[in-house]
């Protein structure tokens, strides 16, 4: 039975190199690296950067055009705003104003910076202004818009006015008089970011108590 011994190089290992010894008394490897080599892949790297840039400017200038010849040419409502002038925006405000400038000029109405929740409490806070407060409805008249709170006092200590009975028309074969199981409601109705604001408010203040 033969035996290999493993410091001896194997023929098939070695390859085309055949048996050839490697002198490694040097430290380093003596053969070069083929120059041949770099300046093919640098040259096909150039080539592609250059193909991919000059396809890019033109698919640029392509959808550019189109844009272009969708909008049609500036009316009384558009016109062209060089974006690249305004520069870095967060460390520049003159270039700031002149983006809000712009913004301003543009026709209502305008598309909502947010999702809409800080219009519906800004409404909200003003009906709760009106339902809270004692405003002039017509001042010339005299007439005052009372707070709801004092409307209900009122309302419990001299009763709703009696309005005069009106004679109702008869039902019509098939009609049934309509039954209303529940209270009417004004549709006023909190949104859930005002509730959300509401429930931090109270956490808030229970804390400060405690």
């Amino acid at each position: 039975m033969s035996t290999l011994d493993h410091n001896e190089p194997d023929d098939k290992m070695l390859g085309s190199h055949g048996s050839k010894e490697i002198d490694a008394s040097t430290g380093y490897e003596q053969t070069d690296i083929r120059v041949t080599g770099i300046v093919v892949f640098l040259t096909s790297l150039a080539i592609f950067v250059a193909v991919c840039g000059v396809v890019t400017y033109g698919m640029g200038k392509l959808i550019n055009a189109h844009m272009n010849k969708e909008d049609g040419p500036n009316g009384k409502w558009t016109k062209t705003a060089e974006i690249r002038e305004l520069g870095n925006l967060p460390s520049n405000p003159e270039m700031q104003n002149k983006v809000a400038e712009i913004t301003r000029s543009f026709p209502t109405p305008r598309v909502q910076t947010d999702d809409g929740n800080q219009d519906v409490a800004d409404l909200h806070a003003r009906e709760d202004l009106l339902l809270d407060n004692y405003t002039w409805v017509d001042q010339s008249q005299g007439k005052v818009r009372i707070p709801i709170e004092r409307a209900m006092q009122i309302i419990a200590q001299q009763g709703l006015p009696v309005a005069p009975a009106v004679q109702q028309a008869p039902l019509l074969a098939g009609d049934q008089k309509p039954a209303i199981t529940v209270p009417l409601t004004s549709g006023f109705a909190r949104t859930g970011y005002e509730q959300d604001l509401a429930a931090a408010e109270k956490a808030q203040e229970q804390q400060r108590q405690q």
